[in-house]
């Protein structure tokens, strides 16, 4: 990994900055991208310290931000010749129903539309060194989405977190795979993973009363560590034995199918259109 540009979304704290932390310590250059600058700051230098690296750069945007993204990305092309690896990670479960800078349903903003979005305008950097490789952090629970391409935003339906964070996950497995056939023979490759059920933040803050938190504290016994679950896609973003794999799902470091729906050529090209139409022209 000596000399290997490596972006990490989400690196503040738990599985991206153990994925941070872990190709630090394997050589790579690595760019963490954070939406809290005081978190940043203090996660890059516990990073620093326990990696011994200083080969580290915070950069800071807010994923839910069309606004961000462009600026994040105008400023990585002025000061990264290259990109060997991509890791969309940042991620949100929101237990009310939020809005993002643009007037999107925050949940779509920052788990689909902000990983498609800086994805597609990257990809001219990906392309400059190849072979590289963009790894999705999805999740198994994309099986409980019930899509619906004309109210992504729940306009209409009842509001619910975890079915609003099961869509944007299955969203983010059917880009997936559509961008791994358009790349097909370029030298990318795209996968996504699920990386186990992790004791991370996610979804506590959702845990609003006594009753709640304890179930919460209780569920997560059973979970894995953060550095536990980084080990697959650090080993997926790595390994010469991965550099032909592409358009594949993985859990827990295994080969799966993802839901039918995710391969559907049809679902595929209107997702990929209706993405595009919620945030204009995909350059920069």
């Amino acid at each position: 990994m000596l000399q290997k540009i490596c972006l990490v979304t989400g690196a503040t704290s738990g599985l991206g900055r153990e994925i941070t932390l872990a190709l630090a310590k394997a050589g790579a250059h690595v760019i963490m991208v954070c939406r809290n600058e005081e978190k940043g700051r203090m996660t890059l230098q516990e990073i620093k310290i326990l990696s011994g690296s200083n080969s580290i750069d915070l950069l800071i945007a807010d994923l839910s931000s069309q606004v961000d993204i462009r600026l994040l990305v105008k400023t990585i092309y002025h000061n990264y010749p290259k990109l060997d690896v991509l890791i969309n990670n940042a991620g949100v479960v929101l237990a009310k129903k939020m809005l993002s800078s643009e007037g999107i349903e925050m949940t779509l903003a920052t788990n689909h539309l902000g990983p498609f979005l800086l994805t597609n305008l990257l990809l001219d950097l990906l392309q400059k060194n190849t072979p590289s490789r963009i790894i999705n952090i999805s999740s198994a629970i994309h099986k409980w989405a019930r899509l619906d391409l004309n109210d992504l935003q729940y306009a209409r339906r009842k509001y619910q977190f975890m079915k609003a964070y099961a869509q944007s996950k299955l969203l983010m497995n059917i880009v997936t795979f559509e961008l791994a056939r358009r790349l097909e023979g370029s030298s990318i490759t795209v996968n996504c993973l699920h990386p186990g059920a992790v004791k991370t933040n996610l979804g506590s803050a959702n845990a609003n009363n006594v009753i709640l938190k304890l179930i919460d504290k209780l569920i997560k016994c059973f979970f894995i560590s953060s550095k536990e679950a980084a080990k697959f896609p650090v080993y997926l973003a790595v390994s010469p034995d991965m550099q032909q794999i592409t358009g594949k799902d993985f859990v827990k470091g295994k080969t799966v199918k993802a839901r039918s729906i995710s391969y559907d050529l049809v679902t595929a090209k209107c997702v990929w259109e209706v993405s595009k139409n919620l945030l204009g022209e995909l350059d920069q």
